[in-house]
């Protein structure tokens, strides 16, 4: 995820040409990492669990989608510091190809309200898209620059040449149009626009031809009931954010039900492998007593009927050991799917056998330490409780948008804007009076603007405007709502501290009793054995049948299995209680710095001799 960084640093605020490139994410990685397959020797995958967990770090697919959603909440971040609603903003195209008010014969017609054919070379429709958003909509916080540039070129037809003094006025005109909007975080906006309308037209009654009409102003807007204010109108801000925070809480809670279910799945092909064993043994001794039996058959001291019953527990035996064996190759699927991105797809580790190095091992005490501190270490380390407050939180910085959202609309707007008008002084004979132009009004464009900056003509105004709902149902509804799902979350939220408690009882009960079971299913086993030992030593001497003994073969392999059972049953147990107490990470030393870059530190290392088999 390194390669994400020159993504975020787009977000600090300044400008460079990156602003206008489009982010290029690399595609997924789809290899496994190398310490795969540096663990495979011979066509077998040698793994301690420490060894699983890092190739789960390294190449477990949910745990790579989850590093994902950091970045996803970094760009939401400067998404809503960008300010803004959904895309349907307004466009000002539609005044690109007017002229100013009074500027020459077309400007004087616009004016007057007269329009001819042709007279407007580019008229732009009104309606704009409508967004709709629960709350008051949030000004576009990043500088918007707009510049539009139109040349022209019109022969309009003139049904009265009173004024033109010609059948066909012929006009030429650039139109420079620019602007700058800053919206505040406040609740307004403040824009600064600047037009130039160059004209020259073929009529010979203009005092100015050709001539520059220049405009400069300045336009600023506030909301003052709703919209009003920083908390309002960064609510978006603040809930990205938080849902930042939230994100490592989100990954670390995936990387812990990751790291969970590979223990769970390596110890139970651990058990597996143990019941094969358990298995292969007994279906030897049903082996070994059915050849025995059909001596003892042919001696002439037991019946046909005895070796069908040596033969029935042997056909047992037989469906017993299939049955490990499938649970064995089920369980080694699921951790090659955990360890791997291929999993069993790729025929390379399809045909690889896993040999798990490490063994359960159930200690002498389990050294709890007393249930209220783990109660408190519990509420201290939950990812997912912590990922509960925080939702509580966005909920609550989001209902100020609904509750602001209550109060009608009222906006506050004024603005300044300054004028200048200069061309070429021509002039004009009417009758008897020749007109000639104000020598004030005579130069270029630099004339123009001297008007301006010394605010010879000035335009001032100030204004409110005021909306509301008469009954005002919508929003009223809207923040009722909120309000309910905000009390709904937060009894949630304390249901599950509740049962967070409850949790870390019901694991150390489940603890002790796996552990009681356990030594009670070790008993049952040896005493078990030696029974069926007893019996096959009693067959042999001719006192016992062989009903007897395959009875002692059943009890011996149920025994077998249920040790074994209650041997998973603890190891699922403890995996659970440090789910529980939000201790996984550190129970397995693991560091959630190696999860988040997806290489873990630590090598591998194999012991010198690896056995065939565990």
């Amino acid at each position: 995820m390194l390669y994400l960084a020159r993504f975020i640093r787009l977000g600090a605020g300044t400008f460079d040409r990156a602003c206008y490139l489009a982010p290029e994410v690399p595609p997924v990685r789809l290899s496994n990492s190398e310490r795969l397959r540096n663990l495979i020797r011979a066509g077998k995958l040698y793994l301690r669990t420490q060894d699983a967990i890092a190739l789960a770090l390294e190449n477990n697919i949910d745990i790579e989608v989850a590093r994902y959603n950091p970045i996803l909440q970094q760009w939401r971040v400067q998404r809503a510091e960008a300010g803004g609603a959904l895309p349907g903003v307004p466009s000002g195209a539609s005044q690109a190809g007017s002229v100013a008010a009074g500027q020459g014969v077309l400007g004087s017609q616009q004016a007057a309200g007269v329009s001819s054919a042709g007279g407007n070379g580019a008229r732009g429709g009104t309606a704009n898209a409508s967004i709709s958003q629960i709350g008051p909509v949030t000004q576009t916080l990043d500088p918007i620059f707009q510049q539009a540039t139109t040349f022209s070129h019109k022969s309009i037809p003139q049904p009265n040449v009173t004024q033109s003094l010609t059948p066909v006025l012929v006009t030429d005109e650039r139109i420079y149009s620019g602007s700058v909007q800053e919206g505040l975080l406040s609740g307004g906006s403040i824009t600064g626009t600047f037009n130039n309308h160059y004209l020259k037209e073929n009529s010979p009654s203009d005092v100015l031809n050709p001539s520059s009409a220049a405009t400069l102003s300045v336009q600023v807007q506030h909301s003052f009931l709703r919209g009003f204010g920083v908390a309002v109108n960064a609510r978006t801000i603040t809930i990205a954010k938080i849902n930042l925070a939230t994100s490592d809480l989100t990954f670390k809670t995936q990387v812990i039900s990751t790291v969970a279910n590979v223990l769970n799945t390596y110890y139970s092909l651990v058990a597996d492998y143990e019941d094969v064993k358990a298995k292969t043994s007994a279906l030897e001794a049903a082996q070994t007593f059915v050849a025995d039996t059909r001596k003892q058959v042919q001696i002439g001291s037991l019946i046909e009927l005895d070796v069908a019953t040596a033969e029935s527990q042997l056909a047992t035996s037989r469906q017993n050991l299939v049955n490990s064996e499938t649970s064995l190759q089920q369980h080694e699927r699921q951790l090659k799917t955990l360890i791997s991105r291929t999993g069993v797809a790729d025929p390379a580790l399809a045909g690889v056998q896993i040999v798990p190095l490490d063994q359960i091992a159930i200690p002498a005490h389990d050294d709890l330490p007393p249930l209220n501190n783990m109660v408190e270490q519990a509420l201290a380390n939950r990812t997912d409780l912590a990922a509960e407050k925080a939702g509580i939180r966005t909920a609550e910085v989001g209902a100020l948008g609904t509750k602001n959202g209550v109060l009608p609309t009222l906006v506050g707007f004024g603005g300044e804007s300054h004028a200048g008008l200069a061309g070429t002084g021509h002039e004009v004979v009417a009758g008897p009076f020749i007109e000639t132009p104000n020598p004030y009004f005579v130069g270029g464009v630099g004339t123009a603007l001297g008007q301006i900056f010394r605010r010879n003509f000035p335009t001032e105004s100030i204004g409110a405007f005021f909306q509301a709902e008469l009954r005002n149902r919508q929003a009223q509804a809207d923040y009722g709502i909120d309000q309910l799902q905000l009390r709904q979350t937060q009894l949630t939220n304390q249901k599950d501290l509740k049962q967070a408690q409850v949790d870390i009882m019901n694991s150390v009960v489940a603890l002790q009793q796996t552990r009681a079971r356990y030594d009670a299913a070790v008993q049952n086993r040896i005493l078990q054995q030696q029974l069926f030992e007893a019996e096959q030593k009693k067959f042999t001497l001719g006192s016992s049948t062989a009903y007897n003994v395959v009875q002692q073969q059943r009890d011996l392999a149920a025994a077998q299995s249920t040790e074994v059972a209650a041997l998973v049953a603890y190891s699922n147990a403890r995996v659970a209680l440090d789910q529980a107490r939000g201790t996984t990470l550190e129970a397995n030393h693991i560091s959630i710095a190696d999860a988040r870059t997806g290489k873990v530190g630590q090598p591998s290392s194999l012991p010198a001799e690896l056995p065939n088999r565990p």
